[in-house]
């Protein structure tokens, strides 16, 4: 380690005394040494006792900067791993961060810009509209056209924090499995290698801009979701330009009533823009958090929904698609034997997984929710226990999937906040039981002679020409497979004269060494026979050969 990460890891370190982390390390005996150590060495006192200790866990990691208030906002999202006091805590990291120096964010502006903001942009305004972990944004107009944008500038000198932080990590990844009881069920390394990636895509604010495109794209002209537009030719990595929005946010549900917005259609609308996202697009905004997502002040009677920030996406390819389709399908009609043999076709869990011990234990865990109504059971958590028991079973993780369940809660949770009787399953099942008929009936063979239409038209001049080449490929194939068994039964008969003259060989040696041994006076008949013995080995060596 360096000076500077010894630096870094010491203030690390101090800032998690200083809000009494320490009472996180379990009372076990492999973890004696550190609480020794803790209490004759690091003698730095908790100075937050009056608080809960997911309060101190959220001020340590906002003291800690950018990197930790990121894995705290992912750390929120695996309510499988954490527990509500936790997770509740440090959800509230999604929320505004405290901004950096708006002349440093100018800076970085024009530094990207090869020149004085004031060429491109006027009304230029210096203080932050918003500010998160990574970025934070400004406003300004445009002077070739007058339009209201957003400048989103990634935090200068954030890149070297966030390589030593990582680094220091990894470490504590890598100490968990063995402090921690259940430590490898956390799987630690793996969860920070996710956050690592998603971490470093977002620094990479031209990877954004071409996500918030391809959205943008996908929902063209679309009443359920609208994107800001991107100006491409200001977009940097550590700078996007997008036009600016005007919307209620959504977890202000007081300002959505007022304005007269129709909540369950709203919220309704919500699961549809999922699973559009997720099953038309196969392209989906993995980080629709409520910080994330608006409502247009337009048609209050006809909500349509705002997203930003598209620097996680997520996508499904065919397969997964299609079987997870299945799966939600086949809970809807608590038909488990369905969900357990569709995760073994699909590669999740092992091929050798006992289906039948796979769908008891399915059973086992979702039937006592669906004795609930419908409208009281969270779609997403019986997602999240499905993935909790097949992992039981060996299943393998599937990162596409955890950001979908992710991405599922968020809305999901966002749903209920809207509108307290949303029915999830009412609403997604016609829509995916649609998307299976598009997928297995007669549209999707017509859009598939469709597609190859174009190919085939192409390659049916070429057709006589194709049919010739493989027959007398065929031929060929046909006269090269003659000639090797021609060859191979040629060498079987060599191989079957060669142990026969082996053995006449041997039994001629055999037989003159005896002679010689019992009758020393007959030298010339074992001579002969010993001599004949050696030739017959040599021809039937020759013959191997």
């Amino acid at each position: 380690m360096t000076l500077g990460e010894i630096r870094r890891a010491w203030f690390i370190v101090k800032t998690f005394l200083t809000y009494g982390l320490d009472e996180f390390i379990p009372q076990t005996r492999i973890t004696l040494p550190i609480r020794l150590w803790r209490r004759t060495l690091f003698w730095v006192p908790n100075q937050h006792k009056e608080a809960a200790a997911g309060a101190r866990l959220r001020l340590a990691m906002e003291h800690l900067g950018p990197v930790w208030i990121k894995l705290g906002q992912m750390m929120s999202t695996r309510r499988d791993l954490f527990p509500p006091h936790i997770a509740d805590q440090l959800a509230m990291l999604q929320d505004r961060v405290a901004p950096f120096d708006g002349v440093k964010a100018k800076a970085q502006m024009e530094k990207s810009l090869g020149g004085p903001i004031e060429t491109w942009f006027d009304d230029f305004d210096i203080t932050p509209l918003a500010s998160a972990s990574i970025a934070q944004v400004h406003t300004a107009t445009m002077k070739e056209n007058g339009r209201k944008v957003v400048i989103k500038v990634i935090r200068p000198d954030i890149l070297p924090v966030i390589k030593a932080d990582m680094r220091l990590i990894y470490r504590l990844a890598s100490w968990l499995p063995r402090l921690l009881p259940d430590g490898r069920r956390l799987r630690p390394a793996e969860v920070v290698r996710d956050y690592e990636k998603t971490l470093l895509d977002e620094l990479n604010l031209l990877r954004e801009s071409a996500n918030a495109i391809q959205l943008r794209r996908n929902f063209e002209n679309n009443t359920l979701l609208y994107v800001p537009e991107v100006f491409s030719d200001y977009c940097s990595e550590t700078m996007m330009v997008m036009e600016r929005i005007y919307g209620i946010p959504i977890s202000d549900v007081v300002a959505l009533e007022q304005h007269g917005v129709n909540m369950k259609l709203l919220a309704e609308r919500g699961v549809q823009v999922f699973f559009t996202q997720v099953f038309r697009d196969s392209f989906f905004h993995a980080d629709m958090h409520p910080g994330n997502i608006f409502v247009s002040y337009d048609h209050p009677e006809d909500p349509q929904y705002i997203a930003i920030d598209c620097g996680i996406v997520g996508s499904l390819n065919k397969e997964d698609k299609r079987y997870l389709a299945e799966n939600f399908i086949a809970f809807f009609n608590r038909d488990y034997r369905k969900v357990a043999e569709l995760h073994v076709d699909s590669g999740w869990v092992p091929a050798d997984t006992n289906v039948e011990d796979f769908e008891f234990a399915i059973r086992t865990v979702c039937e006592p929710i669906f004795e609930k109504p419908l409208a009281e059971i969270s779609f997403g958590h019986v997602l999240l226990n499905l993935f909790n028991t097949a992992r039981r079973f060996n299943m393998e993780v599937q990162p596409q999937l955890v950001l979908l369940q992710k991405t599922l809660l968020y809305i999901e949770g966002v749903g209920r906040q809207l509108y307290p009787q949303l029915d999830l399953w009412k609403t997604a099942k016609p829509f995916l039981e649609d998307w299976i008929k598009d997928q297995v009936g007669i549209p999707a063979i017509i859009r598939a002679v469709k597609e190859k239409a174009p190919y085939w038209a192409e390659k049916l001049p070429e057709l006589p020409e194709l049919v010739y080449d493989s027959l007398r490929q065929h031929k060929r194939l046909q006269q090269s497979v003659d000639r090797l068994a021609t060859d191979m039964q040629a060498q079987r008969t060599r191989h079957h004269q060669s142990r026969f003259l082996f053995g006449i060989g041997a039994t001629l040696l055999l037989s003159g060494t005896a002679i010689v041994l019992k009758r020393p006076e007959l030298d010339f008949l074992p001579a002969i026979m010993i001599a004949a013995g050696i030739v017959t080995w040599l021809v039937g060596w020759r013959k191997t050969n």
